[in-house]
């Protein structure tokens, strides 16, 4: 199965392929390496951090949270490659928390 994402620079991106050239790596020797980041060795600490009120997590990751009626804008934003992460708050909460 090939996930197709439509806001991609070219047709490598929109399929998640990488394209490498063999040559310029061998002159260069870059490194590459993929894996899940390892979440256990941090995640104690940061958990703390947010209930400490150390670090606003929501504006670190540069966070919006936009209501059920503005979710369309936020995937077509998304997809053109916004910066932002969306949180979706359908009843309200998360406004009247922060």
């Amino acid at each position: 199965m090939t996930i197709t994402r439509a806001g991609g620079v070219d047709d490598n991106a929109k399929s998640g392929t990488l394209g490498i050239r063999i040559g310029l790596g061998w002159a260069k020797s870059p490194t590459f390496a993929t894996g899940q980041c390892p979440v256990m060795k941090y995640h104690r600490g940061l958990m703390q951090a947010i209930m400490h009120n150390r670090v606003q997590i929501a504006k670190a990751v540069n966070a919006t949270v936009i209501s059920l009626d503005e979710a369309p804008q936020g995937y077509k934003d998304f997809d053109k490659g916004a910066a932002k992460k969306f949180i979706l708050d359908p009843h309200g909460i998360a406004r009247k928390a922060a």
